[in-house]
């Protein structure tokens, strides 16, 4: 089974791109704490890589931005590539499947199908993996 689950802040604001057959791409990264420690010691926070597609990813860089929290229901996609120098990179992203607004960007739209308790849920079954 290959499932993640996380809730974390927009590191950047998002930054929307199109393929050449014009499928939105919203590539971020999300904040995610990691707690304290048995003394109350930070341990720091994780950065993980995110890719959504489609009407996700529109709808993503409208309503939020960073320093917004997002909730994401998604997978692990694992690839590599060799740069022209011909070094190997390995990569690892999360592929948004489904994500919830926990908050939204204070300017701007708001979106129009808000839950009771301020969520936004959007789903998008066009991602290519």
């Amino acid at each position: 089974m290959n499932k993640v689950f996380l809730i974390g802040r927009m590191t950047s604001e998002p930054e929307l791109r199109y393929t050449n057959t014009q499928t939105a791409v919203l590539r971020f990264s999300v904040a995610l704490d990691r707690g304290k420690d048995k003394n109350g010691a930070d341990r720091g926070a994780d950065f993980p890589s995110v890719l959504a597609f489609g009407r996700t990813a529109e709808n993503l860089s409208k309503f939020v931005g960073k320093g917004n929290r997002v909730a994401i229901d998604g997978h692990i996609h694992t690839g590599k590539y060799t740069k022209q120098n011909g070094d190997t990179v390995y990569t690892t992203d999360v592929i948004v499947d489904r994500v919830e607004f926990i908050d939204w960007k204070e300017s701007g739209p708001k979106p129009d199908n808000q839950a009771p308790a301020g969520f936004e849920t959007i789903s998008d079954d066009d991602v290519p993996f």
